[in-house]
């Protein structure tokens, strides 16, 4: 199969794969390798080639990025159990002022939505906000869940170590240089989270909910006292801050060509790997602090839960990337590389944005897409047909993919039920919030990750 129809074999494939989650409600992994299977078959791969092929494109997942990500949820789990997420939450309450209700939880969503997932991170600081809701009589409870919610969303998709960017980093060929995929998604989100501020102040004008306004809450220092004592401002940041620290001390050592022991010791320390495992000792450490260091077995436990299936979702879409390479795709675009590259960082947003919004997860968009684009350095990647082949270029691509896969968070999201039932929103009023605030903090992202290009690359 050559020309035309391998791209409609491709379209084809990505509507089947988003039929069979969306409707059919098989399981994404299943979807992903039953697709992959079927695509390789029907464009010509020999078949003797296809259990290497899948083989190969499975294992190069677990070997670029499976660690990380683990280490990366277990941290956010590790600050969710020890009440550190809430400490995290309080200081930003406290530098921000509890007389800005919705700027403080847009700051502190994006800040726990760092390690934690954000359905997680929404069910552990709900109760905040509508702690402050009672305590700030001129607070819209409504407007407040928007803030939460968006900026929880924001660092979901753009910032590891959730497993979404880092997923998208691995494929991409810059799994070993997430301090710069760090600092892009930070970037990123400042002109999101100011278009967020607005949001939220549009949102001020709306009518309250009517559970949210009469249900009596507890209060917010109540709230913290029934936690218990919460960890230190030091010990509930530094599972976060140290992998950074090290990841960007590894980044300096390279970029300077430092030499020596000192040197190798920095770019050993600032591996990911290496760096997130730091994070987890501190990440330990507090769990001896506040006396729960006999309940790190069933944190391992519950942690590996999670994210096992987001690994072999990962897995799978690294097959379907594999499959696209092999069958030749990548030769026909090259051969219509002016029109392709044209689009630039475009096409892997449009790309994540359809998968999106058809099968509503965030997770599935992000490894799908990032699968289909391929590592920056393969000559025969899209990557390379979309002008993209560079560690910079590919970092940006993720924040495009990142912002792609925030479009449009509906009724086929979990997330999107997760707040609306939580908020105490209709689905109809959740439609006008959650929905629209998604679609714009989505477009407002890919501009923003445009205007950076064009400026960097």
């Amino acid at each position: 199969m050559s020309g035309i129809w391998l791209i409609v074999a491709l379209v084809i494939a990505i509507v089947l794969v988003i039929f069979m989650i969306a409707k059919l409600k098989i399981h994404a992994f299943l979807s992903l390798m039953s697709v992959s299977l079927l695509l390789a078959i029907v464009v010509g791969i020999p078949l003797v080639k296809i259990p290497t092929i899948i083989g190969e494109g499975f294992s190069s997942i677990f070997k670029n990025i499976g660690i990380v990500i683990i280490l990366g949820a277990l941290i956010g789990a590790i600050l969710e159990k020890t009440g550190a997420a809430l400490k995290l939450a309080d200081m930003v309450v406290n530098a921000v002022g509890e007389k800005r209700p919705n700027l403080a939880m847009m700051v502190m969503g994006w800040v726990v939505g760092i390690p934690v997932f954000c359905d997680s991170g929404y069910v552990v600081l709900n109760p905040i906000r509508k702690a402050l809701a009672q305590k700030i009589s001129s607070a819209n409870p409504m407007a407040m869940a928007v803030s939460l919610s968006g900026g929880l969303f924001i660092s979901h998709n753009l910032i590891p170590p959730t497993p979404g960017p880092i997923a998208a980093a691995g494929a991409l060929g810059v799994g070993e240089n997430l301090f710069l995929v760090i600092m892009l998604g930070v970037v990123i989100s400042i002109p999101i989270l100011i278009s967020l501020c607005f949001i939220s102040k549009f949102m001020d004008k709306k009518e309250i909910s009517k559970n949210e306004k009469d249900e009596i809450f507890k209060t917010y220092d109540e709230l913290k006292a029934e936690f218990g004592t919460l960890p230190c401002g030091f010990n509930a940041i530094m599972p976060i801050l140290a992998p950074i620290i090290f990841m960007a001390l590894g980044s300096i050592s390279s970029i300077l060509k430092f030499g020596g022991f000192f040197g190798n010791l920095c770019i050993f320390l600032g591996a990911p790997i290496i760096a997130l495992s730091i994070g987890v000792l501190f990440g330990i450490y507090q769990l001896y602090s506040s006396k729960r260091l006999g309940e790190f077995y069933e944190l391992c436990e519950s942690s590996l839960k999670v994210v096992g299936p987001i690994i072999f979702i990962t897995a799978a879409g690294g097959v379907l990337g594999k499959v696209i390479t092999e069958a030749g795709f990548v030769s026909f675009m090259k051969e219509n590389a002016s029109v392709v590259s044209s689009v630039g960082i475009f096409f892997p947003f449009i790309i994540a944005a359809v998968l999106k919004t058809a099968q509503g997860s965030s997770t599935v968009a992000i490894v799908t897409t990032a699968s289909i684009l391929g590592a920056y350095a393969d000559p025969n990647s899209l990557m390379a047909v979309l002008g993209l082949n560079t560690s910079l270029a590919a970092a940006l691509c993720v924040m495009a993919i990142g912002c792609g896969a925030m479009c449009v968070s509906h009724a086929n999201d979990s997330y999107f039920w997760v707040v609306t039932n939580f908020s105490g929103l209709s689905a109809e009023l959740g439609y006008k919030t959650q929905t629209l605030m998604t679609l714009v903090i989505s477009v407002v992202g890919i501009i923003s990750v445009f205007i950076l290009s064009v400026i960097l690359l």
